[in-house]
């Protein structure tokens, strides 16, 4: 992982953490790696690091979404969604009854 990526990746966890105010470090990379099971099908210990900053980003959009009153299936991306290593490796959407607080 490059600086740059290290720092975007540590920027949206400190997003996700922000719109969650009352959740425990510990319990936000628990949940980051439920995330990731349940789209990816891979524990927090086998993510990618793209991979791990979609989580993220798609954690951050629900939690937005949230806040905002909107309903809770996050934004699908319009066109080709491009991770950042370049890779089309985007988490898939969840059935809306999969993903739970």
């Amino acid at each position: 992982m490059t600086p740059d990526v290290q720092r975007e990746a540590l920027a949206v966890l400190g997003e996700v953490w922000a719109l969650s105010p009352d959740v425990r470090l510990g319990q936000l990379f628990a949940h980051i790696g439920f995330l990731g099971e349940a789209h990816l099908g891979k524990g927090l210990g086998s993510i990618d690091d793209d991979e791990l900053i979609a989580i993220m980003y798609r954690h951050r959009a629900e939690l937005v979404a949230r806040l905002q009153g909107a309903p809770e299936q996050a934004p699908q991306p319009a066109g080709v969604a491009t991770s950042v290593s370049g890779s089309s490796a985007v988490p898939e959407a969840a059935p809306a009854g999969r993903v739970s607080r």
